[in-house]
């Protein structure tokens, strides 16, 4: 989920989360964006979306820039908190790609790369993948979309280390991913 507030950064961020996905060999047909108007309608987009059960990990994706008045910080808040209370209460991982930054400067930082900066969502979307994959292993056998979830699932998309995946009565099939 994307807002359009703050298009350029926003954009620059999806891009990001591109990337870290496919780094975890998520294909691009298994990628969809919807975008809503804002940072505080993202909980409530997230919420419809896990509620489908069409997905296995969102990543809310924003832009807040403090101004002069207190408006920042309510947003922020409220939307801190219903993201979280999203993925708690629908126990689909819901990633917090938010950034709260003072001014634009920090945002091009966090949002781009070069220059000394790094793209945060690269990283948020390698979280939104782990999560998904420790879900489906918490739910092995639960009714879990991806059914072979094994231990070594997440070493196999680059998560963990190789030593914990060879240990003895750890499912070494290899998975089907998404």
């Amino acid at each position: 989920l994307r807002t359009r507030w703050n298009d350029e950064h926003v954009s620059n961020l999806v891009e990001g989360i591109k990337a870290g996905v496919k780094e975890c060999k998520v294909s691009e047909e298994n990628i969809f964006i919807k975008e809503v108007p804002g940072a505080y309608e993202l909980p409530y987009a997230a919420k419809l979306l896990a509620m489908s059960g069409t997905v296995d990990a969102i990543i809310c994706t924003g832009v807040l820039i403090k101004g002069e008045t207190l408006h920042f910080e309510y947003i922020s808040d409220a939307v801190t908190r219903g993201i979280m209370d999203v993925s708690l209460g629908t126990n689909c991982p819901v990633v917090y790609g938010v950034l709260n930054c003072l001014n634009e400067a920090q945002v091009v930082m966090r949002s781009s790369n070069g220059n000394g900066a790094h793209n945060h969502g690269e990283d948020w979307g390698k979280t939104a993948v782990e999560m998904a994959i420790m879900r489906a292993e918490a739910l092995k056998g639960k009714g879990a979309k991806f059914g072979k979830a094994g231990a070594g699932d997440l070493s196999a998309v680059g998560f963990g280390s190789a030593a914990s995946a060879s240990a003895p009565g750890v499912n070494k099939e290899k998975p089907g991913f998404f």
